[in-house]
């Protein structure tokens, strides 16, 4: 029988020297090992990381207009990036119950303390201590449906000497009021007069428009 050429090797002697480990095939092994044991390992630290940067924030549970009380029914949770969440964001629902809403509120809209009527809320649109929010009722109803939270207005009263419209002049009570909120119609009120809106303004323009409308119509003029 004719010796084997080693160099031409049969297909059982390459099955062999497959199944026989060798330090390079070793290497191989153990550096394949390493890899995946650090891609794990760069997973679970990402993982982790991520679970640190997550926190629950108020939502709305449904649509709400301007002006609506809050229950408990309104509100739901929801896990969001902590960098997404905006300054003055409500985790905690206990401080929702009960408050106005300022402004429309959408479902899964986040809750911040500039969207209900609270102490904070007119130092907050005006940026000044000393901003107060007072109710107004205008004379024109009509102007209450093209205002919106965060629109600015100068306040005017009508003096009326007497019956003659043309002797009535106008007094300016206050510049730069930022409306704060506007009552959404309901049919719980009577007519469409009692429709109020609330005006933030630093508190010495406070007192004088509120003290005017318990004498003279008032009236808005928009920036």
């Amino acid at each position: 029988m004719p010796d084997r050429n080693p160099l031409s090797p049969t297909a059982l002697d390459r099955l062999r020297h497959a199944l026989r480990p060798g330090w390079t095939r070793s290497l191989l092994v153990r550096r394949g090992c390493a890899v995946a044991l650090l891609a794990v390992a760069v997973v679970a630290a990402l993982t982790a990381h991520r679970d640190d940067e997550l926190q629950s924030v108020v939502v709305a549970a449904r649509e709400l207009a301007p002006g609506v009380r809050l229950t408990s029914d309104d509100l739901d949770f929801r896990t969001v990036d902590a960098a997404a969440i905006p300054t003055g964001a409500i985790t905690d629902p206990a401080q929702l119950v009960e408050q106005t809403v300022t402004g429309p509120v959408h479902p899964g809209e986040m809750f911040t303390d500039t969207r209900i009527l609270s102490s904070r809320l007119p130092a907050a649109l005006l940026g000044r201590d000393d901003a107060r929010l007072v109710p107004v009722t205008l004379s024109d109803s009509s102007v209450v449906d093209l205002l919106r939270e965060g629109d600015v207005v100068d306040v005017l009263s009508i003096n009326e000497a007497d019956s003659d419209e043309a002797s009535s002049s106008p007094s300016v009570l206050a510049k730069n009021a930022v409306v704060a909120l506007v009552y959404a119609p309901s049919s719980t009120r009577s007519g469409r007069d009692a429709r109020p809106v609330i005006l933030a303004m630093p508190e010495h323009d406070a007192h004088r428009v509120a003290g005017a409308t318990l004498a003279a119509p008032i009236t808005v003029v928009f920036h």
